[in-house]
């Protein structure tokens, strides 16, 4: 595990070498904040709920949606431009798992824009913005375990979707679908419970929903009590679930590097 420390270690250093890019991406982190509050504040303006619920709940979700969907991408990009530039025949003969070198940097990523974004953004949030907490810890808890069940998910996702440079000659398109299949289906432009019920229906069939909403939705208190139990337990199925098709893809992916390498 050791290495794999160090690896996370080295990106978080690589990313804090250039000073001014990044307390840009803290400013660009606190812009996207400020506009979303006021956007929402607009919406209210006339009303006191919208679908049940009020402006309190929905700027919660709203925030922190936001802040988790930073942390549910991956490096499935940088996975993509090794395999289309040949790095990874080199990169599967050093003495690590890729699969797991990959999430040790991914790691390191996330633990940079915890500082670099998160942190700055949660502070604003919650001295001007009148955040709501949970209710109980045990509100805490669950929410914790769901966030970092979401995350993983989206980080197995963004592999998988880097994978498929293996197959294809350029994965930006997909990868632009991604993101836009996530933003939408994950509920983390607004709450899935404003969607119509036929999209609704869609989305319990997708795992972007165990991305963000699921877990945002278990801190607003829109998801409590059992359902919240039983929200977890369908993100525990997609975390397993996409795990094992990573390994089973990555299997079938490396057969690719054996035939065209003799």
């Amino acid at each position: 595990m050791r290495k794999y420390w160090q690896i996370a270690k080295g990106r978080m250093q690589e990313n804090t070498a250039y000073s001014a890019w990044y307390w840009a991406g803290t400013v660009s982190a606190v812009m996207r904040l400020l506009i979303i509050y006021f956007f929402w504040q607009a919406v209210y303006a006339n009303q006191t709920t919208i679908e049940n619920i009020n402006l309190e709940t929905m700027i919660t979700y709203i925030v922190i949606a936001m802040l988790l969907q930073g942390f549910v991408g991956g490096v499935g990009n940088e996975l993509a431009e090794n395999i289309k530039e040949g790095q990874v025949a080199i990169e599967l003969m050093r003495p690590y798992d890729l699969i797991f070198k990959m999430f040790a940097v991914d790691v390191g990523e996330k633990v940079m824009y915890l500082i670099q974004g998160t942190i700055p953004m949660i502070l604003i949030a919650y001295f001007f913005m009148d955040l709501s907490f949970p209710k109980s810890p045990e509100t805490i808890l669950l929410f914790v375990m769901s966030a970092l069940v979401g995350i993983w998910i989206g980080t197995f996702f963004d592999f998988l979707v880097g994978v498929l440079a293996f197959w294809t000659v350029n994965v930006w398109g997909v990868r632009v679908l991604k993101e836009s299949l996530i933003t939408f289906f994950s509920g983390a432009l607004v709450p899935i419970t404003l969607f119509p019920d036929w999209l609704r229906t869609i989305t319990e069939f997708l795992p972007f929903q165990a991305m963000v909403y699921l877990p945002v939705s278990i801190y607003s208190g829109l998801i409590t009590g059992t359902e919240a139990y039983m929200a977890l337990g369908v993100q525990l199925f997609w975390l397993i679930s996409l795990y094992v098709l990573v390994r089973v893809i990555w299997s079938q992916a490396i057969k690719q590097i054996t035939i065209f390498g003799g």
